[in-house]
Formats: C-alpha cells, sequence, structure tokens
C-alpha cells in the first residue's frame, strides 16, 4: 500500500511519498531549499540548519526540511492537507541568521580560494544572506590537514558539515575522519593525523560545500569559467564512469564526475579523476620509423607507405588494445582480415567466449547489485578492479546483503564469507544446493578466466547460476574489451592464433609482450611497452581527443566525446587505419566517423542504443573439468594499470605510497 500524503508547499498542492523528507518533497515541487550537510546519497545528519522552513501550525520556530519526514506534517484543523512554507518572513530571517552564524569564523579567503566561482556558501551567501557583517571579534583558525597528495585542507574554511566524514564512513567505508571538539572547539580531523587510505578519497573534493577540501593537484590552475567542459566517458576501467572532462586551451585541467543511477552514481575512482598529468607526457606526437635498431622521425606519407610495405604479401594479426574504442577495432578488424589476417581483443589470455554475450557479459546490471540479497565473487578483487563498483557492493551489504568471497582473502571495506581460495572451492559451491527466491548476483572477474581452464571456470559459474537463478556479470578490467568482443575482434585460437604472423599491427596494446621475430607496426598515444618494440610507430589519440564508443562491462554502450586536439601530428585512430587502407589498396567503405558508425550498427545493431543495457540471450556454456590451482586476481597495482596511468607522476606516486603503506610494520598492541 503507497503512504502518499497531500502536502502544500508555497501555495502549490504536491502529492508524495510520506518516508520523503520535506527536502525532497520541496525538490518533487519545483522549490529550492538552501542545503549544505544534506547530501541525497549520504545519511542525514541535521547540523548546518540552513534548510529551515515554515510548518504552519507546526512548533512556532523553523524546522530543518532534511530531518522531518512528511508523514510526520499534522493536517490542518479540518483535515485539510498541511502546509509548508520556504519564503515566509520566519525562514527568511532564520536563513540570514544561520549564514550569519556560518560566516563568523570563515576567513575572507574567496579571491584566493581555488573554489571560488563554484562554491555552495558564495552561491548561498549571496542569495539567502545579509550585506553586512555585526561581528568585530577575531576568527578562529585552525591547522590544516595532510590528507595525502590528492586532498589540499584548508580547514579554517570548514563549516563543520560533516559530508566529508559521511562520505568516508559510509560510501568509502574508511574510519580515517571524524569530528573532535564541541562548540567553538569543533573541527574536522583525521585519526593520529593518518592520510585517507582509499581509491574513492577525491570525491570529497565535490562533496565540500566551501572551500575547505580542494583538488591538490588542480590547485591554482585555472578557474572554473575559464574552462570548457565535455561530457565524456572514462576509461580507467570497465565500468564506464560517466565524466566531464573541463579543457583550458587544449590542455585538459581535471576530470569531474557527472551523476548516472546506473553506473556510478555520482563518484568516480581517484585514478580517474587525477590521471590527466599522464595526459600530457610521453606522448607520441609525429610517426616514427626504426632504422638500423634506432626510430627515427618520419611524415605520415612515408609511414603509411612503410607500413604498407611490410603488410603486403605477408601473413598479418592484429591485435586491439585495452583503450580502444570500438570504432578503432572494427577498423582494424575489416583492414586485417581483408588482408587474410586474424585480430585479437583478449591479449591477457581471458577465456572469453567470443559472440556469446551472456557468457563476456553476463546478464546482470550494475543497478542489479542494489537490490541483491546475496553477492558472490569469482577470482576478482573489486576495490582494485573497479572501486566504484566496490562502493556499490558495500552499500548493497550495509542494505543486508551477504558477500561471499572465492579467492585468496581480501581486504574489502565490507565483511564477507570466505568460501575457499581454488577452483575445488568454486565446484563445491556449485555442488550445493543455491536455488533461493532471494535476489543474487554473482560477479566472475578476469582474473578468473585468464588460466587454461579459464572456459572451464566460466562453464562451471554459468551452470551454478542457471541452477541458482541468479543474475551473472562478469567484471572486466579494459575499458575497450566488451566492445572489440562486440565488433568480432576475435579469433578461434585466441592469442595463439597470432603467434606465427609475419606482421603484427598493435593498436594500443600496452600490456601484452611481443616476442621477436615479427616486425611490429604499434599504433597509439602514448610511448610505453608496446612502442619500445614497434619497428614503426603510428601516433593516436587519446580518449579525450576523439570521439569514440565504449561498452562497458555491463554491456551498456556509450559515447566518449572528443574535449581536445591529440598533440602534433597524432590523429584519430579509425582515420589511421582507413588511410593505411589506401594505401594497401583495399579502401575500407567510409570516409568519414559517422559512415563508419553506420556501417558498424549494420553488423552489429545493439551498439546504436546508447545508454541502455540491451538483454543479453542467456546461452550457457557447458561445465567442464577444472584444473586445481588457485585463483588469482588480474589486477595487483590499481594505479599503473595503462599507458596514460603509468605516464602520471601523481599515479607514480601513489603507488609508491600504496606499496610502502602495505609493508609498513605493524606495532604489537
Amino acid at each position: 500500500m503507497s503512504d502518499l500524503k497531500k502536502v502544500i508547499i508555497d501555495g502549490k498542492e504536491v502529492e508524495c511519498d510520506g518516508a520523503m523528507t520535506l527536502i525532497q518533497a520541496c525538490e518533487q515541487a519545483g522549490v529550492e531549499v538552501p542545503r549544505f550537510c544534506y547530501h541525497e546519497r549520504l545519511t542525514i545528519a541535521g547540523n548546518c540548519r540552513m534548510c529551515l522552513v515554515e510548518v504552519v501550525g507546526g512548533p512556532p520556530k523553523p524546522a530543518a526540511s532534511c530531518a522531518m519526514q512528511v508523514r510526520d506534517l499534522r493536517p490542518g484543523p479540518e483535515g485539510q492537507p498541511p502546509v509548508v512554507k520556504t519564503n515566509s518572513p520566519m525562514v527568511k530571517k532564520a536563513r540570514e541568521g544561520v549564514m550569519e552564524f556560518l560566516l563568523i569564523n570563515h576567513p575572507l579567503d574567496c579571491p584566493i580560494c581555488d573554489q571560488g566561482g563554484e562554491c555552495d556558501l558564495q552561491d548561498q551567501a549571496m542569495a539567502y544572506g545579509v550585506d553586512f557583517s555585526r561581528y568585530r571579534e577575531p576568527k578562529r583558525a585552525t591547522d590544516d590537514l595532510d590528507l595525502g597528495p590528492l586532498v589540499e585542507t584548508h580547514m579554517t574554511r570548514c563549516i563543520s558539515c560533516t559530508r566529508c566524514v559521511r562520505f568516508t564512513t559510509e560510501v568509502a567505508g574508511i574510519t580515517q575522519m571524524g569530528q573532535t571538539g564541541r562548540g567553538e572547539d569543533a573541527e574536522i580531523t583525521s585519526y593520529l593525523g593518518e592520510t585517507l587510505n582509499s581509491n574513492m578519497q577525491g570525491n570529497i573534493i565535490d562533496l565540500c560545500p566551501v572551500g575547505a577540501l580542494v583538488s591538490k593537484p588542480y590547485a591554482f590552475t585555472a578557474r572554473p569559467w575559464e574552462l570548457t567542459k565535455t561530457e565524456s566517458i572514462d576509461v580507467m576501467d570497465a565500468l564506464g564512469s560517466s565524466i566531464r572532462v573541463d579543457t583550458k586551451g587544449r590542455e585538459v585541467m581535471r576530470f569531474l564526475p557527472r551523476n548516472h543511477d546506473g553506473v556510478n552514481e555520482e563518484w568516480i575512482s581517484d585514478k580517474t579523476r587525477f590521471v590527466w598529468d599522464g595526459l600530457r607526457r610521453q606522448r607520441l606526437d609525429t610517426p616514427y620509423i626504426r632504422e638500423n635498431g634506432k626510430l627515427r622521425k618520419a611524415g605520415w606519407d612515408e609511414a603509411l607507405k612503410a607500413a604498407s610495405a611490410a603488410m603486403t604479401g605477408k601473413k598479418l594479426a592484429g591485435l586491439v588494445g585495452d583503450l580502444a574504442p570500438v570504432e578503432a577495432a572494427f577498423a582494424l578488424k575489416q583492414l586485417i582480415e581483408g588482408q587474410g589476417g586474424v585480430v585479437e581483443c583478449r591479449t591477457d589470455g581471458a577465456k572469453l567466449p567470443a559472440g556469446n554475450r551472456s557468457g563476456y557479459v553476463g546478464t546482470a546490471s550494475i543497478e542489479d547489485i542494489d537490490t541483491a540479497k546475496m553477492i558472490l565473487l569469482i577470482g576478482t578483487n573489486p576495490e582494485i578492479e573497479a572501486p566504484v563498483l566496490h562502493a556499490r557492493i558495500r552499500k548493497a551489504y550495509l542494505a543486508g546483503a551477504t558477500v561471499g568471497v572465492i579467492g585468496p582473502k581480501l581486504d574489502l571495506s565490507f565483511e564477507y564469507t570466505h568460501l575457499g581460495t581454488d577452483r575445488a572451492a568454486l565446484a563445491k559451491v556449485a555442488d550445493m544446493d543455491n536455488s533461493n527466491e532471494q535476489a543474487a548476483v554473482t560477479i566472475i572477474g578476469q582474473g578468473a578466466l585468464q588460466e587454461a581452464d579459464g572456459e572451464a571456470v566460466l562453464g562451471t559459474t554459468m551452470q551454478m547460476v542457471e541452477a541458482s537463478g541468479a543474475k551473472l556479470m562478469v567484471l572486466h578490467t579494459a575499458a575497450g574489451r566488451v566492445g572489440a568482443m562486440d565488433a568480432g575482434c576475435t579469433n578461434d585460437a585466441g592469442m595463439d592464433g597470432i603467434k606465427d604472423a609475419e606482421v603484427i599491427y598493435n593498436l594500443g596494446a600496452d600490456e601484452v609482450d611481443i616476442e621477436a621475430g615479427p616486425f611490429v607496426i604499434y599504433q597509439g598515444s602514448h610511448g610505453d611497452r608496446g612502442a619500445h618494440r614497434a619497428d614503426i610507430i603510428l601516433p593516436g589519440a587519446a580518449y579525450t581527443e576523439e570521439q569514440g564508443l565504449f561498452v562497458n562491462t555491463e554491456g551498456r554502450p556509450q559515447l566518449a566525446l572528443r574535449a581536445g586536439f591529440a598533440p602534433g601530428e597524432a590523429k584519430d585512430n579509425w582515420a589511421i587505419l582507413r588511410a593505411l587502407s589506401a594505401e594497401l589498396g583495399a579502401t575500407l567503405p567510409y570516409d568519414t566517423l559517422a559512415q563508419l558508425r553506420t556501417v558498424l550498427v549494420g553488423e552489429v545493431p545493439h551498439l546504436a542504443e546508447i545508454d541502455t543495457v540491451p538483454v543479453n540471450e542467456w546461452t550457457p556454456l557447458k561445465a567442464k573439468k577444472m584444473g586445481k590451482a588457485d585463483f588469482r586476481y588480474a589486477l595487483t597495482d590499481f594505479y599503473l594499470t595503462n599507458p596514460i596511468a603509468r605516464a602520471s607522476e601523481l599515479m607514480a606516486e601513489l603507488s609508491a605510497n600504496a606499496k610502502a603503506r602495505a609493508n609498513t610494520p605493524m606495532a604489537a598492541e
């Protein structure tokens, strides 16, 4: 039975759920209520008092709208709907008083504050405050905290809204931040002065409504009104978080999260947020040709002619890297297969079944985790492979879900049942009667699929999922992998199929070692492992420098938009392949990105459904005999997983800090 109540807000009657708070009811009615501490994804603190409203017939003082539910309102004397006012003289005076109190100790830092221009306190002081000050006493000042290399603190500006404390405790699952003292001496601090140990800590920068927590790497490099803002998709993991790319001129200045309830809510990982300095370093900006063991610069004409000459009449293979957009992967497939070669995108050796979308994507959406009562993790460490997904599993755990782990023990931000480390543990769980009425999600990681018996592990898991009625999610580590699988960039022999190739066309695959022997043409954005092995280098654009389709780990096609242009002579990835095809005399049938996408969608129709999760036809693999080995995890270092991250100085520092933290001996209690 729905608990719908009628409320009159500023003269407008709305019907809303009784469990809603007044601030939510006002939002539903289209009435803005100022707030500092309230955030819809965090618990209610009710400590800033900025959201005060007048409840007619209620107490003779304003009520905090974030902490009062609609069902708590009393109807009028003759049963009329309760009346709430957000713009009465009582409310106006209360807000002005609250704002005056907030500004008593707030320093006048606005001209030199990095939050200036996007500061909630600034905006709300203008809208709801008074234009004078009655206080002449000295302001209090507090020491700044050292939270590590990501978050810079100016704690004198803090208004004790406790958003950062609630986020780190509830969402990130760390307990290092809290509030000490009372009254004037109250201050936010970290336990024993510790730095923050979380892959999600950068989100407190967005949450802070004043300039107390700002981005350390971005500080004092740009003002918000100087930046061009572009909506895009993150490729640092396979989750496909929605981001906003802020550029100044042609430089990327920062990445911010965009709200997307189905994928990342409004959080992003620290690697996603701070990897932008890697887009400036070690860039390939001109073609190179290797002569006498040394690389020399070349023009595009010469490089394409050399590549064409090397490929003509030879046995070809194409490798699709982890960050390649679908268009580039598809163009490579058409180019190489048109010359009688083979392509492969499963460069880590994962035994993902080609053509069976339920086997390489699964059937679960990310949102299914929210309602799951049982979650099973097989051979995956979500904290490193997808930190935002890890936070979502924690949210489900706090809502009552039980979590089981098969694989080496993990230090996760929630309690779980450890079911074993090896294949035998999986077989044991699969043999149990798992059929129950509870919603369940099984998440299998790439680490479980990379061994020789990866297909057997996946088959056993799919049979178990079918028997239990659970949903399956295949958690990928590479942003480009699902899209490349959709485009058909596979061959029957997997990575073995490219062993006897004479020429390998490497499209940004930097995580694979190519043995001596074949001639290598490398196309990518950074001078990483792939470029070191290359005989010809063709510079391509990074993910912020071209339009591209990416398909995330749940199979949702998403669009990454161009925020800037590639440096020097670097070109769009699909355009390089199109130019090379003309040089080879086998011109690909498109001249623009739109034409390419038309051909692509003709072959893979679901890629046209941007931002929807297609329903995959369930085709379980047969359960074969598994090996005996322990499961291992696909990633060990969260910060250095791709060429952009490895080019970033900040990621190198964070990686070193994480290693040092892991090796610090603990004192005996």
